[in-house]
């Protein structure tokens, strides 16, 4: 095959796909550049499924090589290892928008492998996964209703853009990951700082005009490709194996789904599929497991579709506008520095907030550019007791960071600058029970934890989940309904999960996902203004819990105190192999973190420990003035007089006519090694030596307890 290329002008830096150089044993293969990042994507398709195969199995794969940008990878072995976070995220992103575009029944073990091949900092490669990945698919011959296109939308100073550098995203208050067909929305993810609703659906609009661009760009390269589909058999229920479904369980599925519980549901719906599978098996003992749960799944799903479209009926008897019972609580461990409990329905998170020393900030590789830590994190952890199953329990899986990294942007854009809160922020949320968006009960609960622990937030978050039941005559758009607060059942028989977050001005963080092959904006602005509705009133129960961030912290968390010292100082606070730094730690117990500018902060729950620490760091770092009293150490005896430490590794000397008012003989008559005397400094050379006096330290301290002697200034390094 030919090298074949095509250029998409989305935004500042053409994209540039090709194919026909690289991989050409895989089914589809092609490169996305833009500047100097070059992405790798392959496709590959099975011709056999395997034995009892009943689902899709579609797996997305995304790595970065450190060779990408000129390094060695970090470790013993020198190799890349497990996935980052970024390479999950990017691999989720980029599955989301395909999956629903394979024809139905389509059961062919299916792989994308996006490799990152060169980074040049500011441009991003996940925008690239995604199109290389739909790009991989139209130039293979697996059957793939595609394009689509990805394009990323910024904003600046009220402008949108095109795939903006990481240099511009620093500047943006959006960060907009929109996948579109040339009609339709298929997929959005991302972030806002506050971004009213009215601009949020612009920038969609935005998003939409770039994306049609790259879609048009890749069915131009599938052209000059002209590689015909493949022609496989499709893996779909006989009518008279649903016939059968139907007379066992059609009059009594509604009753089993609209089951108030949502265990006493699943047993319903359970005992009803046991009794379909036995009698389908009884009239055809051919009829495979996937036939028989294909055929129950269909079942529930019109009933399901019936209950919404005809009767305007949900399973747990709601209209479709309501949102669940909820409830908030704060405070509920008392050594977690703070905590909350926020549940919808059968939905519940528990949210545990530490603060620490910004030192624990994540450090992450960078290899694509962007930053390099994060002093805000949220973890989201989904153990199997939240859905009433057993399970294993280990390592996070790809739902689990997605959900996590999704609650985690949507919270960071009122979470206050290390510079007027300089903590590392963790927020914990532990699902505990989970019937539909665990997601946003995470940012509800998390936002409640924030302000029990005192994080002066700029307004709080909540987050809230529309979905969808369409019904089509063919490929026409019959009528829709969109449905508020989805639970578990609603999101896998409906069509969409349309997770949105914000505060009372504007939105924060969004993510969409779509069973279907695209939706229109109309149906998606109807989504946005109704999440803005029930955004407000959870907001107004979370307000009923707790108004304001609290103004004391709890005991347990660190206190902290900033000084400022000169930045020449620091290599003398840290010590040589930071061997004087950790004698403070060790002699206070604080914890001390020194920044570039100077600037040192003093964490410990310990006042004591905290006065000792800055005291320390302090007369470490002070210059020893003329005209000032300290009480220092004796640490060397001269015949000409002694050498007086007076700040800390910092003295002077005291010559053998300033000891005293009278004549000195011998220093030892005086003074002895060890002693702590009162001293003033009396001058400083052009060398930097510092002359000390105790007789004027006497003079000045017998004035001030005289009658009607001025008081003498407090000593600059008593302790």
């Amino acid at each position: 095959m030919s090298i074949q290329n095509v250029t998409a002008n989305s935004g500042s830096t053409p994209i540039i796909i090709e194919t026909g150089k690289l991989a050409k044993l895989a089914d589809g293969a092609v490169t996305v550049r833009c500047g100097e990042t070059i992405i790798l994507v392959t496709a590959v398709s099975a011709t056999k499924i395997k034995e009892g195969q009943d689902w899709f199995p579609l797996s997305v794969e995304y790595r970065e090589k450190a060779a990408a940008v000129g390094r060695f990878p970090g470790g013993y072995f020198k190799r890349e290892g497990r996935p980052t976070e970024k390479e999950v995220l990017t691999a989720r992103m980029t599955d989301r928008p395909l999956r629903p575009l394979f024809p139905k029944g389509y059961l062919y073990d299916t792989q994308i492998v996006g490799t990152l091949m060169s980074a040049d900092g500011q441009n991003d490669p996940d925008m690239l996964s995604i199109n290389g990945a739909s790009a991989a698919l139209m130039v293979s011959d697996i059957p793939f209703a595609g394009p689509v296109g990805a394009v990323r939308v910024g904003r600046i100073n009220g402008e949108f853009i095109a795939n903006p550098t990481h240099a511009q995203r620093a500047e943006s208050d959006l960060d907009l990951v929109y996948v579109g067909t040339e009609n339709d929305v298929i997929m959005i993810e991302g972030a806002g700082n506050e971004i009213p609703e009215a601009d949020f659906i612009k920038a969609l609009e935005f998003g939409h005009i770039e994306a049609v661009k790259l879609c048009v760009a890749q069915k131009e390269l599938a052209a000059k490709v002209n590689k015909a589909k493949r022609e496989m058999p499709l893996f779909t229920v006989k009518d008279e194996v649903m016939e059968v479904a139907y007379e066992v369980a059609g009059s009594r599925i509604e009753a089993a789904l609209y089951t108030p519980s949502k265990v006493a549901r699943s047993k319903s719906v359970n005992a009803l599929k046991d009794e379909v599978g036995t009698a389908i098996k009884a009239k055809f003992p051919e009829a495979t497991p996937f036939e028989i749960s294909q055929a129950f799944d269909y079942l529930q799903k019109k009933a399901f579709r019936v209950a919404i479209l005809d009767r305007k009926s949900r399973c747990d008897g709601r209209g479709l506008g309501d949102l669940r019972q909820l409830s908030a609580e704060t405070g509920l461990l008392p050594r977690s520095h703070g905590s909350a409990l926020f549940s919808r329905g059968e939905t519940q998170a528990l949210c545990l907030l530490t603060l620490a020393t910004t030192q624990e900030a994540q450090e992450m590789d960078g290899y694509t550019g962007g930053d390099t830590s994060k002093a805000f994190i949220l973890h989201y952890n989904f153990p199997p007791f939240s859905v009433g199953e057993t399970g294993r329990m280990g390592g996070m899986n790809r739902r689990e960071i997605g959900h996590g990294a999704l609650a985690e942007r949507s919270i960071a854009p009122v979470i206050p600058s290390t510079e007027d809160f300089p903590y590392a922020i963790r927020i914990s949320s532990e699902v505990c029970e989970s019937n539909g968006s665990t997601s946003m009960a995470s940012v509800c609960g998390g936002v409640l934890a924030l302000m029990d622990a005192g994080v002066p937030i700029k307004t709080p978050v909540a987050g809230i989940s529309v979905g969808l039941v369409t019904e089509f005559e063919g490929d026409t758009l019959k009528r829709y309904t969109t449905l508020a607060d989805i639970i578990g059942s609603e999101d896998h028989f409906g069509d969409m999960d349309f997770k949105l977050c914000g505060t009372r001005e504007g939105v924060t963080g969004f993510q969409l996902d779509l069973k279907l092959p695209g939706v229109s904006h109309k149906i998606i602005t109807e989504a946005v203004h109704q999440a803005r509705e029930l955004r407000m009133k959870i907001l107004d129960v979370m307000a009923a819990c707790i108004a304001s961030p609290r103004t004391e912290m709890s005991p347990y968390a660190p206190r902290i105190e900033t000084i400022k010292v000169n930045p020449d100082k620091i290599g003398l606070i840290i010590g040589p192999g930071g061997k004087t730094i950790k004698g403070i730690v060790a002699e206070t117990g604080a914890e001390i973190n020194i920044e570039d500018d100077g600037s040192v902060r003093i964490y410990s729950n310990n006042p004591e420990a905290m006065a000792r620490a800055k005291q320390i760091i302090m007369g470490m770092t002070r210059e020893i003035g003329v005209g000032e009293m300290y009480q220092g150490r004796v640490v060397t005896i001269k015949e000409f007089g002694c050498f007086v430490e007076v700040l800390p590794g910092k003295d002077g000397m005291v010559h053998i006519s300033e000891l005293a008012d009278f004549r000195v003989n011998r220093v030892e008559d005086v003074v002895k090694q060890g002693d702590l005397i009162w001293v003033k400094c009396i001058g400083v050379d052009e060398k930097g030596r510092v002359k000390l006096s105790r007789k004027a330290a006497m003079k000045e301290r017998d004035e001030a307890n005289g009658n009607g002697a001025p008081a003498a200034p407090a000593p600059a390094g008593a302790n």
